[in-house]
């Protein structure tokens, strides 16, 4: 049997355990300036450790639990050379998808992988999710950096990340309606035919959409400046995804909210997103000239040729979320969001879809 010309051991197989350690180091400040008190055991951990005793104080508590990727965003992220931006694109989805159903977030836990780790761009990224943890005041209470050659070709990089927030029962969304039981089967939603579609702002094509984009622009260098643009393109595409719980928490904050609904516009665009919080005898009419759509967009439709029902299927068209309120609510909703926000559609009775008016 032939031997080995030299001893093998896991770095020369293409794992650097002393670069984990390192990166664990360089992040390990940035980690536990999110804990709080409710933090009993994090980095370092085999598992993380997070005292629930707050929760008994709430009448109905229901945990809520999503899990979500960046996509392909990332290798952009690598050609451009940024990648603490891609920690806020991973907090900032998994907080908005479960903000559509009521929920505050409580923590968070993220999993890196690459074909071989680099403390520093590792401890950028978790930088970047630390920052966006701190901001929506859940803990990052845990993770996973994996270091796999040979599943991953060299630089490629994937982000994950799953969140854990909690919700009082009643306050689940899509609203139910006050005269029935709302944990029963006889319950209705409270959306009803005239109820409004508000959109709110996004910062992007966010986290979606971006095969496409590689596609569309696989030609452009990330430093050119399109005059419609006025900055680098890279910065326009690696623009963090937003937030909307710092905008929406003032409003779930009362003691009755007027928010019946909330859509998060992601995979899938408008079209897609929407009908996933209507009953099934109601559709959305929206009507694409209500809002002024990003340049970003219409440069991306123009130079890849691409049909206006597919960018409304695969990008968010500068809508990143959708409230669904009666019509007697939109001023005061509107007042109390406190920036410039569209109605861009209704609800009316039918089959459960989009319609594109």
């Amino acid at each position: 049997m032939r031997r080995a010309e030299r001893p093998l051991d896991y770095t020369t197989s293409g794992v650097d355990i002393d670069a984990g350690l390192r990166a664990v180091e360089l992040m390990r400040a940035a980690v536990q300036s999110t804990y709080g008190p409710e933090v009993l055991a994090g980095l370092g951990a085999f598992g993380g450790l997070f005292d629930a005793a707050a929760l008994k104080a709430m009448r109905d508590p229901v945990l809520v639990a999503s899990t979500d990727g960046v996509g392909t965003k990332v290798k952009l992220a690598v050609q451009f050379g940024r990648y603490e931006p891609l920690g806020h694109d991973i907090v900032n989805h998994c907080i908005n998808d479960i903000l559509v159903q009521g929920a505050r977030p409580l923590f968070f836990l993220d999993y890196i992988a690459t074909a071989r780790l680099e403390p520093e761009l590792v401890a950028a990224v978790v930088k970047g999710i630390a920052a966006a943890c701190r901001k929506g005041g859940c803990a990052l209470l845990g993770g996973e950096t994996a270091e796999m050659p040979g599943v991953y070709a060299p630089g490629e990089l994937d982000v994950v990340g799953t969140i854990v927030g909690v919700v009082d029962r009643a306050d689940v969304l899509p609203g139910t309606d006050p005269l029935t039981d709302s944990q029963g089967e006889g319950s209705k939603s409270a959306l009803r035919p005239g109820d409004l579609l508000l959109g709110l702002r996004s910062s992007g094509p966010h986290t979606n959409g971006y095969s496409l984009i590689r596609k569309v622009f696989a030609e452009i260098s990330l430093d050119t400046v399109f005059p419609e643009l006025g900055i680098p393109l890279g910065d326009a595409l690696l623009a963090p995804h937003r937030s909307y719980l710092p905008l929406l928490r003032p409003i779930f904050d009362q003691q009755e909210t007027p928010i019946k609904a909330l859509a998060h516009i992601t995979g899938g665009g408008l079209i897609e997103n929407v009908p996933r919080v209507l009953p099934e005898d109601l559709y959305a009419i929206v009507y694409p000239g209500c809002w002024p759509v990003p340049p970003l967009f219409r440069l991306i439709q123009e130079r890849g040729d691409v049909s206006t029902k597919e960018m409304y299927r695969v990008f968010n068209m500068g809508i990143g979320m959708v409230v669904i309120i009666a019509p007697e609510a939109l001023r005061a909703v509107q007042e109390a969001l406190g920036e410039e926000t569209w109605v861009i559609g209704e609800l009316a009775e039918g089959e459960r879809r989009v319609v594109l008016a």
